[in-house]
């Protein structure tokens, strides 16, 4: 009787075991997912006021692991061709936004990508900058803020194909 009980113990142990390996293994491929998941890509804005589609808005990754970000198509009823950033009080004053480079110097981080600055060209205002991907990297969430992140606004971007 005691040896049966032992045999059950070993059992058990190595369906544990097997379990638990597999368990790493799910987590591993999750995890190695969610590391692929990036923002490098073409993703459509929305407006702030109507929650329409704005723009599209490149995002590429430079030499030096940093991203940027720049409008490469207008969408929506407000948009004119040949439009210009009057608002902006850098070197993008009066310039086209169609080609902008609206997000710059966005680093990797634990949790996505931040350390950059993003431009708002309806207002010519620039904001500190975070981002990450969401739904299988479906989704581009993009929080806007001065100071601390807490003081800001975030969209949801979709990845475009």
């Amino acid at each position: 009787m005691h040896h049966l009980t032992g045999r059950r113990v070993a059992s058990a142990f190595r369906t544990a075991r097997r379990a638990v390996f597999a368990g790493l293994l799910l987590g591993s491929a999750l995890t190695a997912f969610a590391q692929t998941a990036t923002p490098v890509g073409v993703w459509q804005t929305v407006d702030d006021h109507t929650g329409q589609p704005k723009a599209l808005v490149q995002i590429t990754e430079g030499s030096d692991g940093t991203l940027s970000g720049k409008v490469i198509k207008g969408l929506g009823p407000t948009d004119q061709p040949g439009r210009r950033c009057t608002a902006c009080t850098d070197e993008r004053k009066d310039q086209p936004i169609l080609g902008m480079t609206i997000i710059d110097g966005m680093k990797k981080t634990d949790d996505g990508w931040d350390g950059g600055h993003i431009l708002d060209p309806e207002n010519g205002k620039t904001y500190r900058c975070k981002m990450h991907v969401e739904d299988g990297g479906q989704k581009l969430v993009v929080r806007g803020y001065i100071g601390v992140s807490l003081l800001g606004r975030s969209q949801t971007w979709s990845r475009q194909q």
